[in-house]
């Protein structure tokens, strides 16, 4: 009998740990671009993680911009230490690029990068409250 409880728990704090949200699910606000950002919804997608403009917002507020509903992150997957790797979306040349997250508390840098990874954009996103 004590052998059954101990696999039960055990089994129960294994399906626990396989249902935890990533640290990354949430909502991001992106740094501002052109006078714009937006907050980006992370969930997961498939084998990883993805992030999709919510809301947009200028100089006058929230507006609806044409990117509401695009996936700008692309299955982001856990490398371990807080790094991610994927891909990402830019909406001012709508180009896919090599992607990279690095999670700090609630602080998240994303890179777009081209050429193996050698040449990067970048953006630090903080969690949106």
């Amino acid at each position: 009998m004590k052998q059954m409880i101990a696999i039960l728990a055990v089994s129960a704090g294994l399906a626990s740990a396989a249902l935890a949200a990533d640290p990354i699910e949430g909502t991001w606000q992106t740094e501002p671009d052109d006078g714009a950002y937006a907050h980006v919804a992370m969930a997961p997608c498939g084998g990883g993680l993805c992030g999709t403009i919510a809301r947009t917002f200028n100089d006058s507020g929230e507006y609806k911009s044409p990117n509401l509903g695009k996936r700008l992150v692309i299955d982001m997957k856990p490398k371990g230490g807080g790094a991610y790797e994927g891909k990402v979306w830019r909406p001012s040349n709508d180009k896919i690029y090599i992607g990279k997250m690095d999670l700090n508390g609630n602080s998240l840098r994303l890179r777009g990068c081209v050429a193996g990874g050698l040449i990067c954009s970048k953006q630090t996103w903080t969690r949106a409250k």
